[in-house]
């Protein structure tokens, strides 16, 4: 069972930072998450999202005042300021915030504490860390928007692949595996490297942004039949669904049956790691919630123990500590 964090241990630390991700390390997890976008001058740097109004001080810069902007990105409309808008130098002068303060609240007293890591500089973290403990430390790598930033000539592929090569990781038994929620993102990135590559799910009845942008009707629902995760395994070595994919919520809530979809993907030859276990009440099954506060710990071991039981191969936490003691539970 392997327990990835969730964008560093983004439970207890704002996300997408060098803490969180230290955090993530200490506290055992697996593999450590990185989303990516890219900068004004072709840096990758790792953030949720592009738009970092929420994630950064940018606000309280007035330097920047002028760059707050409104985009259209994957077909919806976002006002803020965006990472595509910033050099890595001026991003490297902000300083990183908790995404979620109102849920979130214990993790506000880390805003300012660090700057947003560029990609380059977390794989360097990475061989560091593996040094000083004596073995290797794994990463999670998620290209963010791919079809919009290829749109506005700041293609993630292409740079992400250079990095990779850069730093030994472009095999087949390298210490990273990427990730996309854009299929043809992964069917490009493995004409460039041998790193192993995963395919995320959204909601059954979502479309895949360049399915989109390309007329292909399919949605989420087409892409785990048989023919569909056949047809990722010829690109790609795993799937990443949302966890309601592995077993559907009733409407009031409660787990329902799991679906065949772990089975089939493991019959199609490939690995399964779905997204994202969290403590809070707020995101776990109705049976599993405690109290009446939404942003209080509710039974996340036994909401963990349901679906460690359909067979996954790991799942991503944000808080890596209960998932790694509920996968020693299940070992058990």
């Amino acid at each position: 069972m392997c327990i990835k964090d969730g964008r560093g241990a983004s439970g207890y630390r704002p996300e997408h930072t060098l803490g969180a991700y230290q955090l993530g390390l200490d506290l055992g997890a697996d593999i450590i998450e990185q989303d990516l976008v890219p900068t004004r001058d072709g840096h990758l740097v790792c953030r949720h999202e592009n738009e970092i109004g929420g994630t950064t001080d940018v606000a309280d810069h007035p330097e920047f005042a002028g760059r707050r902007t409104t985009k259209t990105v994957d077909g919806q409309s976002v006002t803020g300021w965006f990472t595509e808008d910033f050099t890595l130098a001026e991003l490297k002068t902000l300083r990183a915030t908790e995404r979620v303060p109102d849920q979130r609240p214990n993790n506000t007293l880390y805003n300012g504490r660090w700057t947003v890591p560029s990609y380059d500089e977390v794989l360097r973290w990475a061989a560091d860390q593996g040094r000083e403990r004596g073995r290797p430390v794994w990463l999670y790598t998620e290209t963010k928007h791919p079809t919009y930033f290829r749109s506005i000539g700041l293609a993630v592929e292409e740079p992400l692949a250079r990095l990779l090569r850069k730093h030994g990781q472009h095999r087949a038994n390298s210490r990273v595996l990427l990730q996309s929620f854009e299929p043809s993102s992964m069917e490009r990135l493995a004409g460039l490297v041998d790193t192993p590559r995963v395919v995320l799910l959204s909601a059954a009845d979502s479309r895949p942004y360049d399915f989109t942008e390309a007329g292909d009707p399919r949605t989420v629902a087409d892409l785990v039949t048989r023919d569909g995760l056949r047809e990722i395994a010829g690109y790609a070595q795993g799937i990443g669904p949302t966890l309601d994919l592995v077993i559907p919520r009733r409407s009031d809530g409660t787990l329902g049956t799991p679906t065949r979809l772990v089975d089939d993907a493991h019959d199609a030859g490939l690995l399964v790691h779905p997204y994202t276990a969290r403590n809070e009440n707020r995101y776990l099954p109705a049976e599993f919630r405690r109290g009446t506060s939404s942003n209080a710990y509710g039974d996340a071991f036994g909401a963990l123990r349901a679906w460690f039981d359909t067979g996954i191969d790991g799942v991503f936490a944000d808080h890596p500590d209960t998932a790694l003691l509920a996968a020693a539970d299940f070992r058990r």
